[in-house]
């Protein structure tokens, strides 16, 4: 039989990590304390434990401990100094006057190291600002540059659609995006109503594809002869929500809607 594993996510919309629960009765939603290459960090059961799904690297490292009373309060601590973190890190920014944006502060949570997130046009120097940040904090100080789709993973925000971003709430990795998948779902190729708040095409673009692709199928292709009620006529278009098509008209040169299946491809 194999040896069982648990998926622990250490964010909302982050990655899955596998561990070895070592013999420790976990469930989906359970706060455990692992070992990580940043450090021990807090992390949540997302997955198992179940014999593992996909092919991993052995040996898996050892789930620490399940969460107790005392680390949950530990956690709510570090939050609160990742917030004043922040503050230090932007006056600290401004002293230096240098050209970056902060983003996000995390603490591990054995408090050997602060990561300051940020974005930047390009490359900055920021030896100096790494240096008095160690002072202030007495600990292991890193500097990560990342886009601007991740900036949007991190802070959250609200959609075009007026949902949560995809992003910050399920979407675990950032896939590319083309042009031609907003063609492909008919869509307007204005760059404001098919960028994200990130300024980025739309993720959903590229998870809706398939979708359009497989809707597509049971269509006659655009710019194909068919004939319809009305009679012969060719494609100009689809609708796949509405499962209609539609049909400029031989005789009129009328473009009329007719419903998928009472058109045949000639």
């Amino acid at each position: 039989m194999e040896q069982p594993v648990v998926g622990v996510r250490f964010k909302r919309a982050g990655k899955i990590y596998f561990f070895d629960p070592g013999g420790l009765a976990l469930s989906v939603g359970d706060g455990v304390i692992v070992e990580t290459v940043r450090g021990v960090e807090f992390g949540r059961v997302v997955v198992g434990p179940a014999p593992a799904a996909q092919e991993l690297v052995a040996p898996l490292k050892k789930v620490i401990r399940k969460a107790t009373a005392e680390d949950l309060s530990h956690l709510a601590e570090l939050r609160e100094k990742e917030k004043y973190a922040f503050r230090v890190l932007l006056d600290k920014i401004a002293a230096h006057g240098l050209p970056m944006k902060p983003v996000g502060v995390e603490i591990t949570f054995d408090g050997a190291k602060i990561i300051f997130y940020f974005t930047a046009e390009g490359r900055v120097d920021f030896r100096e600002l790494v240096r008095d940040l160690a002072s202030v904090f007495r600990t292991r100080v890193e500097l990560r540059q990342i886009g601007v789709r991740d900036e949007a993973k991190m802070m959250g925000g609200l959609g075009a659609c007026g949902r949560e971003l995809c992003c910050a709430t399920w979407l675990t990795d950032f896939e590319p995006v083309s042009i031609r998948m907003a063609k492909d779902q008919n869509l307007s190729l204005n760059p404001n109503k098919i960028s994200g708040i990130c300024g980025r095409l739309m993720c959903c673009l590229k998870f809706e594809c398939d979708t359009y692709e497989m809707a597509r199928e049971e269509y006659p292709e655009i710019g194909s002869r068919v004939m319809t009620p009305a009679g012969e006529g060719r494609t100009t278009g689809m609708n796949i929500f509405r499962h209609t098509v539609y049909v400029e008209l031989k005789d009129n040169k009328q473009v009329r809607e007719f419903p998928v299946e009472e058109v045949s491809q000639i």
